[in-house]
């Protein structure tokens, strides 16, 4: 090998491993092909781009994590590549205004981004899923990792018949032949590859029209064809709420919502196909304790603030978080009213107030801030400047900002530009306050709620009453709520009031309060069994449970029917108090123990399992099935349910006993789903 080859090979595997010019290359189309094997989870594509050279250059390159390459084109041609590190290098001397296509053939198995499910009662024979934000699309796709590089995705997606596709886009045509069908895609405008959506499984859909004709689809199984409503109640009216008070016409050619098994996030607001954890599918009596309502309106409106406008990078996303966690409060205030609306105001400034006592206040602009900063500081900020500017400058900047942008990426100055320009105002000083502050102004956030809101007044004036009286007056009932919650109620004789209120905030509230029931609480505590709260019922259950032990099997037989959330709640409580209860159906018991370990097992979802995995250790209940679902759980895809895992796996190793049922079943599985456990433990 000659010096200037060596030099060549050298300099070409610098670009692999960084590549640079890439603001000189603007891809401007991709046309995909995928093959997801659900068995296998793996998935076989290929992708067609077509790209200009702005600057002449001497290779481009791509995002594509631990790929296999079968062929690679170059305007029709074999072409060879550089690939290291997550990057694929195309060497070539791309000349200036030049237009080229790139053709490449590759298979994976994707360690994050699309996540295959296996089969439950829910996924039928099987589901899969895609997460693109921090986790990054080029792990099933070659793709771009940054934001700013901006495409237009079209989309051909095959599996086997009998499976729904739902991905960006407009759907063209289905293709059925020999078993399986292909699903093409059309998307009309360019976005950010970790937007790039899709979702495979059994599903039926809702179709609805906004008021403007943009088509809406609400996916859901089959099974759950009686919580439709409830689930995606007010999507109609939330969509038709952001035309009109964002005063720029939804930007993408078709809304849809897809509820999946185990989604890592509350949701995801992929270019026109928003992907939710199915947790969040209810009935109509769940809706009043949990309900999508502000997941469905922040998504949604990311399709303006994040998807039609992208930040440039981290330092810039409050661009994103804060905007659609502010749309969606005033989404709520249109449904909910005022009063709603300045008291979720209300809980967040507590929460940022704690933070910036605690000197852990930060920066909107620091792109290391916490999830509480980015949503609930950033929709403070958009409320003050709102405040500063007046609702007309303040909606003339926001349509001019997005209007100037569309498609494009953004830093947060371009926007207070506008803003600028709309109201003929300096905003540094905004800026200093609000932005790059780390603390939370909670003085004038306080005279903010004062001055807009009658109910906030109230509360402020009457907080420091040291009698229950106020439940009385014709205060909002958010009011009423936030007094009880700080009101230390030192005779439970004083709850009668509370549990006979009307409101099931305030019922809810003051079952929350209780310590012990007395007999003279008893008579008024036992109605809220059936109180229209399946959080007032769990609570309510486990007071009288522990209460009133000669009781304890009549409030057992008249809660044997009720489910609860879609967490189970009630459900997971009534089998653990059941199997605890003396007496109580004993040639039961082994069917409740069974359902309760049932409920950890895989099919379920997080909140379900971890529930399900709590009672069982508190209850002495850890069969070896369980003991196997928890260890498989320990690698678990989402890392709130895998540190409870983990966490839960500690205390069980204190036991001796269980420790070592554990390596028994330890043994029983395989090493692949040992990795965790071998870390905290030896096994034989």
């Amino acid at each position: 090998m000659n010096m200037y080859r060596f030099l060549f090979l050298i300099f070409f595997c610098s670009f692999a491993i960084y590549p640079q010019h890439q603001e000189k290359v603007d891809f401007l189309h991709a046309d995909i092909e995928i093959r997801p094997n659900l068995k296998e989870k793996r998935i076989k594509g290929q992708v067609l781009y077509t790209f200009n050279i702005l600057e002449s250059v001497d290779s481009v390159w791509l995002d594509a994590k631990n790929m296999e390459f079968a062929e690679v084109r170059l305007d029709g041609k074999s072409i060879g590549i550089g690939y290291a590190d997550g990057k694929l290098t195309i060497g070539h001397s791309f000349e200036k205004d030049a237009t080229h296509e790139l053709l490449i053939r590759y298979s994976c198995s994707p360690k994050q981004t699309v996540y295959f499910m296996g089969q439950g009662p829910s996924l039928g024979s099987g589901q899969v899923w895609t997460q693109g934000q921090g986790k990054y699309t080029s792990h099933w796709l070659p793709s771009f990792d940054a934001m700013e590089e901006k495409v237009e995705f079209d989309m051909n997606i095959t599996v086997d018949t009998g499976f729904e596709v739902i991905a960006n886009g407009i759907l063209l045509q289905l293709e059925p032949k020999d078993g399986v069908t292909t699903w093409q895609f059309d998307m009309e405008k360019p976005m950010s590859s970790y937007l790039l959506a899709f979702a495979i499984g059994k599903y039926d859909k809702q179709e609805l029209k906004s008021e403007s004709g943009v088509p809406i689809e609400n996916y859901f199984y089959p099974k759950d064809s009686l919580k439709i409503e409830p689930t995606y109640r007010y999507t109609k009216e939330i969509f038709d709420f952001f035309e009109e008070e964002i005063g720029i016409d939804y930007p993408w050619q078709n809304y849809k919502q897809i509820p999946v098994h185990d989604f890592l996030y509350a949701g995801m607001e992929n270019t026109g196909a928003t992907i939710f954890s199915d947790a969040y599918v209810i009935d109509s009596m769940a809706f009043i304790d949990r309900n999508y309502v502000n997941i469905n309106a922040h998504e949604m409106a990311h399709q303006w603030f994040g998807n039609l406008v992208t930040e440039k990078d981290g330092n810039h996303h409050w661009l994103h978080e804060g905007f659609a966690t502010y749309y969606a409060y005033l989404a709520e205030k249109e449904l909910f009213g005022a009063d709603h609306f300045y008291w979720k105001l209300f809980d967040t400034a507590q929460q940022l107030e704690e933070l910036s006592k605690l000197g852990k206040g930060e920066s909107l602009l620091d792109p290391k801030a916490s999830s509480l900063t980015f949503y609930e500081k950033g929709a403070w900020a958009l409320v003050m400047l709102r405040e500063e500017v007046g609702d007309e400058a303040f909606r003339k900047g926001v349509a001019s900002y997005l209007e100037k942008y569309a498609f494009r990426n953004v830093r947060v100055d371009d926007f207070l530009q506008e803003i600028e320009v709309a109201s003929g105002k300096d905003l540094t000083l905004f800026k200093n306050d609000w932005l790059a502050n780390t603390d939370f102004l909670w003085e004038r956030a306080k005279e903010y709620l004062m001055k807009n809101n009658h109910s906030m007044r109230m509360y402020f004036v009457n907080k420091h009453m040291n009698d229950l009286s106020w439940l009385r007056e014709d205060f909002a009932v958010e009011a009423k709520r936030q007094l009880l919650k700080e009101y230390p109620v030192a005779d439970e004789i004083q709850l009668i009031g509370v549990f006979r209120n009307s409101a099931i905030e305030i019922r809810q509230e003051g079952v929350k309060k209780i310590e012990k029931l007395s007999r003279e609480l008893k008579a008024y505590a036992e109605p809220l069994l059936k109180d229209n709260s399946y959080i007032t019922q769990e609570l309510m259950l486990f007071h009288l449970w522990n209460n009133f032990d000669e009781d304890r099997h009549t409030y057992l037989d008249s809660t044997s029917h009720v489910i609860g959330l879609p967490s189970k709640n009630v459900r997971l409580l009534w089998l653990a108090l059941a199997l605890v209860t003396p007496e109580y159906k004993p040639s039961q018991k082994q069917a409740y123990l069974d359902e309760l370990v049932h409920y950890s097992d895989p099919n379920f979802n997080p909140e379900v399992r971890q529930g399900a995995f709590q009672y069982l250790f508190q209850i002495n209940g850890l069969t070896d099935t369980a003991l196997r679902n928890l260890i498989l759980a320990t690698d678990h895809h989402s890392w709130q349910f895998k540190s409870y895992i983990r966490n839960l796996l500690d205390e069980i190793l204190k036991n001796s006993e269980l420790k070592n049922r554990l390596v028994a079943v330890a043994k029983k599985l395989k090493d692949a789903d040992l990795r965790y456990l071998k870390t905290k433990i030896e096994l034989p």
